[in-house]
């Protein structure tokens, strides 16, 4: 998983980025709250774990902002020194889905991130996923549209999948590449974009059909549940400032 750690301690931000490396995690370290935002505001990751105390404004008010400001509920682990009962309830009002007190064991800092991360994530064990009019099937690769089994590459299928089981999510170009091409961040190639114009065409991604693929400027791609307003309007139902 790419999970933001929200720590301003450079020691202990060091020891958790090794632990979560080591368990195949790719985690980047943030030691501000201002610095956090930016970073899960305009990146993709799959995880936050944040601090409570920091220098610039208290852990609450960074988790309110990313409730807030994101489309979808992305899991968030609370990792600090306050354990007050009073704590632990307020964090989890806020939108938190799992509180930890430091010194957290590794292991259990581990297997709870894992276990959040396996009941968030989408479901890719079903053979086949409904999405609007469309229909998936992981087994045969197929995806139908109003039950017509659309022309696709794998490459295709892979990325179309990818965005239905993530939509909502903001998808950086560098995810995408990494995530369905299983190429490095650092490449510099246009492989996307040139994919994401295709798709719009071959799945019809437009209102009638009840999805679009918007296009966040400088930062990647959206995939929205879209619904009627009107005989001539239609609005999308998530959006994002």
């Amino acid at each position: 998983m790419r999970i933001a750690l929200l720590e301003d301690e450079h020691e202990q931000a060091q020891h958790i980025q090794s632990v979560l490396s080591e368990r195949g995690h790719h985690c980047d370290s943030f030691p501000s709250g201002q610095a956090f935002l930016s970073a899960v505001l305009h990146r993709s990751y799959d995880l936050l774990v944040m601090d409570w105390q920091i220098p610039d404004m208290t852990g609450i008010e960074v988790l309110e902002s990313v409730r807030a400001q994101l489309n979808w509920q992305i899991p968030v682990v609370f990792l600090t020194q306050r354990d007050s009962e009073t704590d632990i309830v307020r964090a989890l009002d806020a939108g938190a889905d799992d509180y930890l007190a430091k010194p957290a064991r590794e292991a259990e800092l581990v297997a709870r991130i894992n276990a959040l991360a396996r009941r968030t994530s989408p479901d890719v064990e079903k053979e086949s996923l409904q999405y609007g009019p469309f229909e998936i099937n992981t087994q045969l690769r197929t995806i139908a549209l109003h039950g017509n089994v659309l022309t696709l590459t794998d490459k295709d299928f892979d990325l179309t999948l990818f965005l239905f089981q993530n939509q909502g999510r903001l998808l950086t170009r560098e995810m995408l590449l990494e995530r369905v091409w299983g190429l490095a961040k650092d490449i510099n190639t246009r492989t996307v974009d040139t994919h994401m114009s295709r798709l719009r065409r071959r799945l019809g991604l437009n209102p009638e059909n009840g999805f679009r693929i918007k296009t966040i400027y400088q930062r990647g791609y959206r995939l929205e549940a879209m619904k009627a307003s009107g005989p001539d309007e239609n609005v999308p139902v998530m959006e994002q400032a």
